[in-house]
């Protein structure tokens, strides 16, 4: 016999800062040794976590050899469920397409509910609201008998809901949800072990009783004859009186002890029945009575007034403490990643606990500079796996047009084209990028491929498998889940074979790759119930599937660096252990919200309150801070931000603080003190290397490589900026056009000016087109043609649609003085002898009947006013200065009568250039003038010499290292060869 007979239940534990795993197997040696070797072997161990069963059978593992006992996991109770003639558990997944299909027939009912981007969401809260149910015992009948009459009407909605998804769910013959399944089957264990108990030991360990299936099974099991329960992080130093405050959950169910507190009362136990399971002392007793009074329930403060003075041994138990808290995110990872590094390069075993994956991310990728992977337990999120990007990125080519940006984040991906010729492929679609980018379209289809491919010598067969796997893919309206499935399959495996091989390339290969396909085979086997969808739910529903998966790194890790969620740290145990991200909304985590049942109908049914997750995570901070070194980490401001610490480190500070007869404070400081010395040393690390700043710049190049040509427009940045002028024309750069094409000003005013040139035209054909009607009409037309966003058509056709009849009125007057000659047309004119030529596009050109010519210029923006026009902006100014120097084909020199911006914005507007003021020959000297200046060696081209603001950004401000220097700094020549 391992236990002793007793006429009560029997419970053990072990307390906070004892290797569990290894005490357990140790007391489970002790207890066997006088007993026969198949002793331990008739002996039952059923733990909670398969990590904890790997950790107990490698304990064993390393000796001495012996006969070792039966291990379970709580989930392998469910192999007995066929033995007892229960039907096989209903897939996760169909169940949670069921239930989406039933939401989503409510969100079409009652809009108002929530959004249909919720709609998954809601499906698995639902799906886990009633699970819950399951395993807890509560009926429909239990929700429908809740008191909603004082309530919003939301919660009646949802409490009709409820019963009518739990009567859906109950339409399976045959099949049975796997909680209900569970529970079933430790009922009918109960039932067996009440008419034959068991009479070998059976141990159940680990486990803290959160739930109610397991919960019936701890005290079943505590009762068997040679039954035992082992509780993890058991405080045996809280006071029998606080012990005896937590009967009431509303208040009581966010402390670490207080399912241990639940546990003993069902058994009809006090906490002096509770016997250590070994004698095995924690790593810093002190410390565990410190924070047990830290953690009492609220309100503390009798406590702390109480057993405060009492309280020793403070400089003991904060001596292996040190205190982090970190001015950002950034400074709190990488005095994390310092004190890793120490521990790996000392040979400790370390370990982050931290369930903010943002901080553990940031943590990795400083300890990359020092080639340190460290063992991540929770791995990488499927979804941001190379297969889970490439994936969700396929499914979005269904929902809507293709963009370019969408084409080549999946042209570029790894996994694409990786069958054969990947070489190629790639420096196929870096032209193809140039090209979308210079002449677009905005929304690639099959002619833009086609055109692509006309005069390249291009891969056979490359252009055909691009049109195929992504030209006019968008599916409008609803298919069935089914098909949604086959076609993602389908078109993922041909973009990632690429257009030289069959198959699937390497989408399905290495560990990521194989959790995939798992998660679309298992998608694949469930979609006959999935119903129909359109194609952004069929994407939300992917994305949520593969959300739930994660992938461990497939590099090899450094052993004794490890990184781990609040559920490993149960189980196992290092030298130094970090808590970091102490923050509120991160450890605890904010609860949830639950859009069925409130927190006060959810204690009426006797469902779990959000504070149950509180609580488990206040018992994994317990058991985590006593360890044998511990840190504790915080930012003191995201973001966003500033930050509210934890709860649990508020009250232990508080409790320092509150302290200093016994030395609280000295020992707070002390721990502070340790955190800054690491932050300080964090700082000293990102202290960037002293850089020189650039001065301005001011290049001169050679007289012979300065430009000879210039356009009217161009002469305006000459006089504002003309380092931009020199990168342009000397260094022959351009600006790469954006990707991502907008209906951009530039776009509306090539479009304006062919509206307007068009409508002009067709009314001096035909006088009686002149109207507002008619240029509405033609608006429409050319924005159908040449505009593909609908928002910028309606809004541009609304502009003009303002300004047409004031348009048409000024068009009248216009063309009763003089009649247009030429549109669009190109001009040229050479300024001697310094062999330059300036060149023009006049948007219009009138003559009246004495030969004058009227110069006329659109502007979608605001034109410039007068005084700009005699500084800077001369374009117009320039051109009447041209065509009195016979500057346009046809029309020979001419004499300038006006020169006139037309406004096209939100009202329309003239303003006419300076002719008095500014004439022709004046303009054509000072041009002359200003082109001469820059054919002199010692005339620089200088940075943002008279922009028109600080804050507008020049295409070459970054070349010109702008930002080191201002508007203030002297710009420095520089002669080049």
């Amino acid at each position: 016999m391992m236990f002793e007979p007793t006429s009560k239940p029997r419970v053990f534990a072990l307390p906070c800062g004892v290797d569990f795993p290894r005490a357990l197997t140790d007391g489970m040696r002790v207890r066997s040794q006088n007993q026969p070797p198949e002793a331990l072997a008739r002996a039952e161990l059923i733990v909670n976590t398969s990590r904890m069963a790997r950790r107990v059978r490698t304990l064993f593992d390393t000796g001495p050899a012996m006969l070792l006992p039966r291990m379970l996991l709580l989930t392998d109770l469910a192999q007995r469920a066929t033995l007892d003639g229960l039907p096989p558990a209903l897939p996760p997944l169909r169940r949670r397409l069921e239930l989406s299909q039933l939401i989503a027939k409510l969100l079409d009912a009652q809009p108002d509910l929530a959004s249909r981007a919720s709609l998954y969401d809601l499906s698995d809260s639902l799906a886990a609201l009633i699970d819950e149910m399951q395993g807890e015992g509560v009926s429909t009948d239990a929700i429908r008998d809740l008191d909603v009459s004082d309530m919003s009407g939301h919660w009646a909605r949802a409490q009709a809901f409820i019963g009518i998804a739990d009567q859906f769910t109950g339409l399976h013959e045959g099949a049975i949800d796997s909680q209900a399944r569970q529970r079933q089957v430790v009922l009918n264990l109960i039932d067996q072990w009440q008419e034959n108990p068991p009479q070998h030991p059976v141990i159940l360990a680990g486990s803290t009783g959160s739930r109610g299936t397991t919960l019936m099974l701890m005290q079943a099991i505590a009762r068997l004859p040679q039954g035992a329960v082992v509780l993890p992080g058991f405080d045996f130093d809280q006071p029998e009186i606080v012990w005896a405050g937590l009967d009431d959950p509303m208040i009581s169910e966010d402390h670490p002890q207080y399912r241990f507190h639940r546990l003993l009362k069902d058994l009809e136990l006090s906490p002096s029945d509770v016997q250590c399971w070994t004698e095995t002392q924690p790593a810093a007793p002190a410390r565990n009575r410190l924070v047990s009074l830290a953690l009492r329930p609220a309100p503390v403060t009798d406590a702390w007034m109480s057993e405060g003075p009492h309280l020793t041994g403070l400089d003991t138990a904060t001596e292996n403490v040190t205190l982090v808290e970190a001015p950002t995110p950034r400074a709190e990872a990488l005095a994390i990643a310092l004190r890793l590094r120490q521990a790996a390069e000392d040979g400790q075993t370390a370990a982050l606990i931290t369930p903010d994956r943002m901080l553990t991310r940031q943590v990795s990728a400083a300890l990359d500079r020092w080639e340190i992977l460290p063992d991540d337990s929770a791995g990488q999120p499927l979804q941001l796996s190379p297969p889970g990007r490439f994936l969700r990125h396929v499914a979005g080519l269904f929902c809507k047009p293709l963009a370019c940006d969408s084409l080549l984040t999946l042209l570029k991906h790894p996994l694409t084209h990786d069958g054969a010729d990947r070489g190629s492929h790639l420096r196929q679609t870096r032209e193809l990028e140039l090209s979308l980018r210079r002449n677009g379209p905005p929304f690639p289809d099959a002619a833009a491929f086609a055109g692509f491919e006309n005069g390249r010598e291009l891969t056979p067969g490359w252009v055909e498998w691009l049109t195929a796997c992504f030209a006019d893919k968008e599916i409008t309206g609803t298919l069935p889940l089914v098909d949604w499935v086959q076609r993602l399959r389908e078109l993922a495996q041909h973009i990632a074979a690429g257009s030289q091989a069959d198959g699937s390339g390497t989408l399905w290969d290495k560990k990521a790759g194989q959790a995939a396909l798992a998660c679309i085979e298992n998608l694949e086997a469930e979609s006959p119930y999935g119903g129909d969808m359109s194609a952004r739910d069929f994407a939300d529903l992917l994305g949520a599937l593969l959300s739930q998966g994660e992938v461990r790194d497939r590099d090899a890790p450094y052993g004794s660096i490890m990184i781990w969620g609040t559920l490993e740290a149960r189980v196992q145990g290092a030298d130094l252990v970090i808590l970091g991200g102490l923050n509120e909304g991160s450890w605890p985590e904010a609860a949830s919200p639950d859009p069925w049942l409130n927190r006060q109908l959810r204690n009426q049914a006797g469902l779990l309150l959000p504070e149950r997750r509180i609580g488990l995570s206040a018992h994994d901070f317990q058991q985590a801070i006593a360890a044998p070194e511990v840190w504790l980490t915080r930012a003191e401001r995201s973001e966003e931000a500033d930050t509210v610490p934890s709860r649990w480190l508020n009250r232990l500070t508080n409790l320092l603080s509150g302290l200093p007869d016994q030395g609280g404070r000295e020992a707070l400081d002390a721990m502070r003190a340790k955190g800054r010395q690491w932050l300080g040393w964090a700082d000293a690390l990102e202290e960037p290397a002293p850089a020189p700043q650039m001065p301005r710049p001011s290049p001169r190049p050679p007289v012979s490589a300065r430009p000879r040509r210039l356009t009217i427009t161009e002469i305006p940045r000459l006089i504002r900026d003309p380092y931009a002028i020199y990168a342009k024309h000397v260094l022959r750069l351009k600006p790469l056009t954006p990707l991502v094409q907008e209906p951009d000003a530039l776009l509306r005013g090539i479009v304006v000016h062919e509206v307007f040139e068009r409508f002009i035209k067709e009314s001096q054909t035909d006088p009686s087109l002149l109207t507002a009607g008619h240029l509405i009409d033609k608006t429409r037309e050319l924005l159908e043609s040449h505009v593909p966003w609908p928002v910028a058509r309606i809004l541009w056709h609304s502009r003009i649609r303002r300004i047409a009849s004031d348009f048409v009125l000024a068009e009248q007057e216009r063309q009763s003085r003089a009649k247009p000659v030429a549109f669009e047309a190109k001009g040229s004119a050479r300024l001697e002898p310094l062999d330059f030529t300036i060149a023009c596009r006049a948007d219009r050109i009138d003559m009246d009947d004495r030969g004058f010519l009227h110069l006329y210029d659109y502007k979608t923006g605001a034109p410039p006013s007068e005084a700009q026009q005699k500084k800077f902006e001369k374009q117009l100014l320039i051109e009447a200065a041209m065509a009195e120097q016979g500057a346009f084909d046809g029309l020979g020199p001419a004499e300038v009568a006006r020169a006139l911006f037309i406004g096209l914005g939100s009202s329309m507007k003239e303003v006419r250039a300076p002719l008095e003021a500014e004439p022709p020959a004046k303009i054509w000297d000072e041009l002359h003038t200003l082109i001469g200046a820059y054919f002199e060696p010692e005339q620089g081209y200088s940075s943002r010499r008279m922009v028109y603001r600080d804050d507008i950004a020049g295409d070459y401000d970054h070349l010109a290292r702008y930002g080191e220097w201002d508007r203030s700094a002297t710009p420095q020549p520089e002669d080049l060869s």
